[in-house]
């Protein structure tokens, strides 16, 4: 292939020179331009008058009027004047055909009119391989150019394509495609073909791109637009429907949301960011889901109370009423409640209450916040918080999550309606914690009364005011309440109820509200005393009164079968005696405890607490042969197996001081077992208890058959305080206990002890083991002093004493 090099023959030649705007002129090719400057035309003319050759090449800048020889392009074209033909408005058009590429040398300028002497380069044929493959190569990117731009000069390109020679072939394509004025003239300023050739592949390869990217585009706006054509013609159709239908259509719509925000009372960032929220929801699509997202949260602020509230009751008078009424006894929390009603009279703007009801299950908790809410005049919401894991669920879900919604507790302000209702959280001692969160602990803010003005749902992200909620927390113990949340809760200890208080609780509450759920009349049916105290003392044993409602029940719902199959019309009444009681219910399922018929050695009657209440614990020692050993069994637990050590420790110390024979004792070993020996028991509470039990075995002597006690032991015979002396003293009253010990320390607490059951026994304060020995054994030992089994019904679970300081004191 022979290229151009200064060995091709060339020859310098002078001619007119006209510089042209935005047009390059290519060898072989015939171009069409008007010429209106006076020196061009100038030129024109003196090329007309000679051999019409003139050499045109462009200038860099096109505004340029009267452009400087450094202003126009070294590399240009010889051309041959075809025709030329002076318009009305001065211009001249003329038509050209490129015959040779020349550069320029020296360009003279006379007045304007440029005469450029220039190298001429002599067109040189190259052929071969590779410019085969070249050509080739552009015939493919042209026919595809051609189907990516249907406005492209399509026969002035194909016609390009069929000439044979390869340059004329590079030169027509390239003053025929639609590029760049820089990019035509860098093809001009190409002398070797081979070279033209791979430039022009590389400007049509990024056409062809344009070209793809262009129609990529252009259908996907096409699309876009059909869509959101579709989108306005189906919006429009909603209009007219809703119009129809006298609807609201979607701009009334959103001036509605806004009234309603600015209606709502919000906190000011909880009103800027509702606002903020409705801009972008008027911006968004209409059937978009970030749309649906953000008129969810718009609903919530506005669905979540701010400013209404319930008008409170603060007559005293009407709520004692209503408290004496929904519930018997409960004194302590009553007078509670009322002291709350007195100081919201006193104060203007006091901080909400958070009060604890703490006891065992059936003894009312919950109604007594139904009752707190109706004599106070708050709405009541109830939140069961059993078995909660998710802090999500106290403080909800940020937004980011797909169906995120609110805590429960912005769910139950919703539910109220109301700024001030009364809130109570059941069962908070049951709350969890795993890898989700710890939900106690999302309850301090809540809990707090200095900072649950200022609550931060994660959804809501707004500042809530929860200062007036009136909160309630029930529980059945504290052990498992962590110790921070307790700090933020006033607790109230609800006990279990005496016989007595249970028998008028049926009458007053429990027996009408079966009857009318078993659809009798309260003429249709009447219980007698015997047969409540029936219920109570041989089918239920509990410190609440569940299951006793539950057996009422029972007997109304065969009432009030034998008044549909029996009755005929006839005027009906039905009295539940205590024999009609048996005959419903059957087999009595627990027997009514009573005290030992004689007093006998080595058998101590002590008092234990259970969640359930109180309840009696008997213990029992008896001597064998041995080495001057003990044995415990039971199933005590660690501390109450210690509790007996020291009692033993205890005893033998005073062993001659008692009259025991120090030599026997060695020869002996001692058993101290305690009935029921599938129930786990455990604490400290039992040691006076078993101390007597071993003392009255070592020493042969008879404990008092109508005695219980309760205390822990110290080796030097110190009687120390325990807890659970309510539900101790009640469990000794059902038992038929006439006397009790309990350490002096444990006075105060006799005061919570129902009136009627300090009246029916006598309470002995206790200081040391003496004291104890003193009062609970008998001189008199009896010829054949064994022990006797004795066996009792107990609840599921038995500790000595109530856990403290967060820790269990016994297992299930």
């Amino acid at each position: 292939m022979e290229e151009y090099s200064d060995r091709t023959p060339v020859d310098i030649v002078r001619y007119p020179m006209v510089p042209i705007r935005d047009v390059v002129i290519f060898p072989f090719t015939k171009v069409g331009f008007k010429i209106g400057r006076s020196g061009s035309v100038r030129a024109l003319e003196e090329a007309l008058a000679t051999d019409r050759t003139i050499f045109l090449s462009t200038q860099h800048d096109a505004s340029i009027d009267e452009p400087t020889p450094d202003q126009i392009y070294g590399v240009g074209t010889i051309a041959r004047i075809l025709q030329a033909q002076r318009q009305e408005n001065g211009q001249t058009k003329v038509v050209v055909e490129g015959r040779e590429r020349a550069t320029t040398i020296r360009v003279d300028n006379d007045n304007g009119a440029f005469t450029a002497t220039v190298r001429r380069a002599h067109s040189v044929t190259e052929s071969g391989a590779r410019i085969e493959a070249l050509v080739q190569r552009i015939g493919q990117l042209v026919e595809q150019h051609l189907r990516l731009a249907p406005e492209a000069q399509t026969d002035a390109l194909q016609t390009a394509l069929r000439n044979q020679d390869p340059s004329h072939l590079a030169d027509a394509l390239a003053s025929q495609l639609r590029i760049s004025v820089e990019d035509k003239q860098g093809l001009l300023e190409i002398f070797s073909t081979h070279g033209r050739l791979q430039r022009l592949i590389e400007l049509l390869e990024v056409e062809v791109d344009k070209r793809q990217l262009d129609r990529t585009i252009q259908a996907r706006v096409k699309r876009q637009m059909e869509k959101a054509q579709k989108e306005y013609y189906l919006n429009e159709q909603i209009k007219a429907i809703h119009k129809e239908l006298g609807r609201k259509d979607e701009k009334a719509e959103m001036e509605d949301l806004r009234k309603r925000i600015e209606e709502a009372g919000m906190s000011e960032e909880a009103k800027e960011k509702a606002l903020q929220e409705l801009h972008r929801l008027e911006a968004m699509p209409p059937m978009s889901a970030e749309g649906t997202v953000s008129r969810t949260y718009i609903d919530w602020l506005l669905s979540v109370p701010w400013k209404q509230k319930s008008k409170e009751i603060k007559d005293l008078q009407k709520a004692e009423e209503i408290l004496d009424e929904d519930h018997y006894s409960l004194e302590k929390i009553k007078e509670r409640i009322l002291e709350h009603l007195a100081v919201r009279q006193l104060v203007k703007n006091p901080k909400g209450s958070i009060l604890c009801f703490v006891g065992p299950p059936g003894v009312g908790k919950t109604s007594l916040g139904k009752s707190i809410a109706r004599a106070t005049g708050r709405k009541f919401v109830r939140l069961s918080l059993g078995g909660v894991r998710d802090e999500a669920e106290i403080r909800g879900h940020r937004r980011t999550y797909i169906g995120a919604l609110p805590g429960q507790i912005i769910q139950m302000m919703k539910k109220a309606g109301t700024a001030n209702p009364l809130i109570l959280l059941d069962e908070v001692d049951k709350l969890g914690a795993d890898f989700r969160g710890d939900p106690s602990s999302a309850l301090l803010e809540v809990l707090d009364p200095e900072q649950n003005n200022t609550f931060q749902d994660h959804y809501l992200d707004v500042e809530y005011d929860l200062s007036k909620v009136f909160f309630i927390a029930t529980a059945n113990v504290l052990h498992t309440i962590p110790p921070p949340l307790q700090d933020r809760l006033e607790i109230l200890r609800l006990s279990g109820y005496t016989e007595r208080e249970k028998l008028e609780i049926a009458k007053r509450h429990l027996v009408p509200k079966q009857a009318e759920g078993s659809g009798l009349k309260p003429e249709q049916v009447e219980f007698t005393e015997d047969g409540i105290l029936e219920i109570i003392r041989h089918y239920t044993r509990e410190a609440g009164v569940r299951n006793l409602e539950r057996e009422l029940g029972s007997c109304c719902r065969k009432v009030a079968r034998k008044l549909v199959t029996e009755s005929a019309g006839e005027v009906f009444k039905d009295t539940v005696t205590a024999e009609r009681v048996r005959e419903m219910l059957g087999t009595v399922r627990f027997r009514q405890h009573s005290a030992a018929a004689s007093s006998e050695v080595g058998l101590a009657v002590g008092l234990a607490w259970t969640e359930v209440g109180g309840e009696v614990l008997q213990i029992e020692a008896t001597l064998v042969n041995g080495r001057g050993g003990v044995r415990l069994t039971g199933k005590l637990g660690e501390v109450m197996q210690e509790s007996a050590q020291a009692a033993l420790t205890c005893i033998k110390a005073r062993a001659e001081r008692l009259g025991m024979n120090l030599e026997f004792i060695r020869k002996r070993d001692l058993h101290v077992h305690i009935p029921e020996g599938a129930i786990p028991k455990d604490g400290p509470s039992a040691g006076v208890t078993l101390a007597t039990a071993m003392a009255s075995a070592l020493g042969r002597m008879p404990v008092r058959k109508d005695l219980a006690m309760t205390g822990e032991i110290t080796l030097r015979g110190r009687v120390l305080p325990v807890g659970g002396v309510k539900e101790k003293l009640l469990a000794a009253h059902r038992f038929g206990i006439t006397t009790v010990l309990i350490p002096k320390e444990n006075e105060k607490d006799i005061q919570e002890v129902p009136e009627e059951v300090r009246a029916a026994m006598s309470i002995q304060l206790v200081e040391t083991i003496d004291e104890v020995l003193s009062l609970a054994l008998e001189d008199a030992c009896p010829t054949d002093a064994g022990t006797t089994d004795v066996a009792v019904t107990p609840p599921p679970v038995w500790t000595t004493d109530p856990p403290s300081h967060g820790v269990p004191t016994m297992a299930d």
